[in-house]
């Protein structure tokens, strides 16, 4: 914010305090800046790429600075002709958009090598993400034009009456190599999977393969421990020929599959000179992965293998910047109904979460309204000015369960309670983050037990894993909680495979999770959750938050927070600004020669 300077009244300074303040920014980037539409690291960037090019036009760095904007707010390029009115503020010296991108266009910027790459006239990238989402839907190209397999196997076998939806998807992925099967929580997307991977194995045989290796993946172990268990289940209730044939399923997360390197975290082992060996490939939640790490395991996939990508387009988008399952279901279902698999209905709730959930997606605020507050055993809503007695009551009871199953060294019970109920949050910060709501919590439990809490660690602690570490085999978004064992706190981790009991002092990336946070929360579930809504002027309440909070819940929802709050959240939708679905269009046409996608 802008003070008044006692030197010079009337001039603006910058209060050297905020971080998101640059200092020495000028022109357009400078007004842009104190408006709070670009910060600092933004207007740094634009301000080394524009002097390094010997670019003058301040309409050009304030392109560069909004492209860098973009990559934080999870987009992969800025739209210049609707930035004006995706920031929301009008009153600010907006280009005219034509000028706009015709300076652009003439920036040396674009010059060889190209810092800036422009897309459908109005598009602007940083070269990097520009190179890697033509670069999927190149690769998408290769795997689309794949021949179809010729033997095809009876699929009524393993897909009898009343499941007509998994069987109708079931025989769209058995015509190709390539596939997009998306359907919300509940709706059989496992069941599929797993019978799916059935109905390949036998369709390799009949072609004379003798074994087809399968790998399972998702974006974080937590996703891939669901994910293994889940299939696991599936494939158990098959007969002993087709439990024969998919014996040994391991789920692993995404880098894990591809490999990691000790000197890049943007570069994996698995690559287009190293290809991975599997026959099919298996890749859940795929909502959650970014452009990026999509970039990476196509690059890595052989032609000739299967990929079936499964997941919920409705849910929130990767952390990291692309909405890349979105993007393929509108590019390749505009052109292409049979490449993506839908379906539709969902098991998995009671009627009344599931009219919820449908209701929030279709942005029926109304209706969701209407079901909130007549309420029933699976939906409860929590509308009062001051929520905390009844949240405290809620949260302080699994809290002290889950510190008597750790106190006694019972950590099959104590991962069984994490799972028991989940506190959801926006935020991380402020009154409606995880940060007060996790301290509010050890408070409250201290003041219930009569024991102070006096170290980070303590029986009873749920942790989440922030990082990936393979050496241990725990993975960012696994989930556990601190127990004692023979007088000795261990960290038990609920793993892809089996928990995994570790000491405290060999965890450094983890988390207190009695509150997490809902993109956190994406590729779990728990029986009963409570979602804590923050006031309707929050960016962060959209559509896509609210959905995704609202599908963790197996048995009961619980939404704390005020009407406006609810609307606002189902009338805001997450925008991200992306070339990919409309490089789709053209997928299966032939390309022009394959640049160097290789290079960092």
């Amino acid at each position: 914010m802008t003070t008044e300077s006692a030197a010079q009244p009337g001039a603006a300074i910058i209060d050297p305090v905020g971080w998101r303040q640059a200092v020495g920014a000028t022109g357009l980037l400078r007004t842009f800046n104190e408006a709070g539409v670009i910060e600092s690291a933004d207007v740094h960037v634009a301000q080394r790429l524009t002097e390094m090019s010997g670019e003058t036009q301040p309409s050009v760095a304030l392109a560069v600075a909004l492209a860098v904007r973009a990559l934080r707010a999870g987009s992969v390029c800025v739209d210049l002709r609707a930035a004006q009115e995706q920031v929301g503020i009008s009153d600010l010296p907006w280009p005219a958009a034509d000028d706009w991108l015709a300076a652009v266009h003439a920036s040396p910027l674009l010059g060889s090598p190209p810092v800036l790459r422009v897309y459908d006239d109005n598009l602007v990238y940083l070269d990097r993400y520009w190179r890697e989402e033509q670069q999927v839907a190149d690769d998408l190209r290769v795997l689309l034009a794949a021949p179809a397999p010729a033997a095809t196997p009876e699929i009524g076998r393993l897909f009898p009456e009343g499941y007509e939806e998994q069987r109708d998807a079931a025989s769209i992925a058995l015509s190709q190599g390539f596939t997009v099967l998306t359907g919300g929580p509940g709706t059989g997307k496992t069941t599929t999977v797993a019978r799916l991977l059935a109905l390949f194995a036998e369709q390799a045989q009949m072609a004379g393969k003798a074994r087809m290796r399968i790998a399972l993946a998702a974006p974080t172990g937590k996703a891939a421990a669901r994910l293994q268990e889940a299939v696991q289940s599936e494939v158990d209730k098959l007969d002993a020929v087709d439990r024969q044939r998919v014996t040994g399923l391991r789920a692993t997360t995404l880098h894990r599959l591809l490999g990691p390197r000790p000197d890049t975290s943007s570069r994996f082992r698995q690559h287009r000179g190293n290809r991975l060996p599997h026959d099919v490939i298996v890749v859940d939640e795929t909502s959650m992965v970014s452009l990026t790490m999509m970039a990476r395991l196509l690059e890595a996939v052989r032609p000739q293998s299967r990929l079936l990508l499964v997941g919920d387009p409705d849910q929130l988008a990767s952390v990291e910047a692309g909405a890349v399952l979105a993007d393929l279901v509108d590019g390749l279902g505009a052109q292409d109904n049979s490449r993506v698999a839908a379906l539709q209905t969902s098991h998995r709730f009671g009627e009344s979460i599931g009219e919820l959930a449908s209701a929030i997606r279709g942005g029926d605020a109304d209706r969701a309204v209407e079901l909130l507050r007549a309420g029933d055993d699976h939906i409860e809503w929590d509308n009062a000015e001051d929520p905390t007695p009844h949240l405290r009551s809620v949260l302080v009871a699994q809290a002290l369960r889950l510190r008597q199953a750790a106190v006694l060294g019972d950590a099959t019970a104590a991962l069984a309670t994490l799972d028991e109920h989940r506190l959801l949050c926006a935020h991380r910060r402020g009154r409606y983050g995880i940060q007060h709501w996790n301290r509010q919590i050890e408070r409250w439990l201290t003041e219930a037990t009569g024991e102070p809490i006096w170290s980070a660690w303590y029986p009873g602690r749920p942790v989440l894993v922030t990082a990936n570490d393979y050496g241990l085999g725990v993975y960012n978004g696994d989930t556990g909680v601190t127990v004692l064992h023979d007088g000795t706190l261990r960290a038990v981790i609920a793993g892809a495979a089996e928990p995994l009991n570790l000491a405290t002092s060999r965890l450094s990336d983890v988390e207190t999770v009695h509150a997490m946070t809902i993109h956190k929360s994406q590729g779990s579930q728990a029986d009963d959750v409570t979602v804590l809504l923050p006031t309707a002027d929050s960016r962060l309440l959209t559509r896509e938050l609210f959905y995704t909070a609202v599908t963790r819940a197996k048995r009961k929802v619980r939404v704390v927070g005020p009407e406006a709050s609810v609307r606002t959240a189902i009338a805001r939708r997450a925008v991200r600004a992306s070339g990919l679905r409309l490089r789709l269009r053209d997928v299966l046409r032939p390309g022009p020669a394959r640049p160097d996608y290789d290079r960092d």
